[in-house]
């Protein structure tokens, strides 16, 4: 459980709102959460989607659990507890992008239910926009794909606290999109998502 530490802090509102930043961008801001094992394909998919957006004229960003570790989180391990934090911070500089009215794509392992569960929270009681995106591919698939060689380092022991291997991973029990990736293309991937986003509304104007 993360302690606030900070005291005699007061919000301060601006002047433009949340819906004057959607209005501005004619989009909704939202948080596609690409949750699964390593080697699932989450980061493909969030760069696919990314490049269909910009064509759509859409403005989104992705949030890459590598890359974030080379900033902000580098300080973090693989413990549980460092996992916990991992995911905290992320989400919450998801829902800051979420209240610009940037479709976000954080593309994340985030094996524990209670993690993700969290971030929801923190999204829907500030009013913001999250949907839980299952990247479900079998462990055997992951492995044989094993992108990053990491694999075969967990497997000989060189990497420890690797999920699916020496720690579990909790798949979502009620995700809003499941995608299997070890039975789809990468195209259909990308219009299961985009689709969502039409019919939820989330790439028209806001009004």
């Amino acid at each position: 459980m993360t302690q606030d530490k900070a005291t005699n802090v007061t919000w301060h509102d601006g002047d433009v709102t949340r819906a004057d930043r959607f209005n501005r961008l004619g989009q909704k801001g939202v948080t596609l959460w690409f949750t699964g094992l390593s080697g699932s394909g989450k980061s493909t998919i969030a760069v696919a989607v990314e490049k269909a957006l910009h064509k759509l004229g859409k403005l989104s960003y992705r949030l890459d659990g590598d890359n974030i570790r080379m900033g902000i989180n580098k300080n973090l391990g693989f413990s549980a507890q460092d996992r916990t934090e991992n995911i905290r911070r992320i989400g919450e500089i998801s829902k800051l992008y979420c209240d610009t009215g940037i479709i976000t794509l954080s593309s994340f392992i985030s094996p524990y239910r209670a993690d993700r569960k969290q971030v929801r929270n923190l999204h829907e009681e500030g009013g913001y926009n999250f949907i839980e995106v299952h990247v479900d591919c079998a462990l055997a698939c992951a492995e044989e794909r094993d992108p990053k060689g990491l694999y075969k380092k967990a497997r000989a022991g060189e990497i420890k606290n690797f999920t699916g291997i020496d720690d579990p991973y909790e798949a979502p029990e009620h995700a809003e999109i499941t995608l299997h990736t070890d039975e789809m293309s990468l195209e259909e991937e990308v219009e299961i998502i985009l689709n969502y986003l039409q019919e939820h509304r989330y790439l028209i104007l806001y009004r």
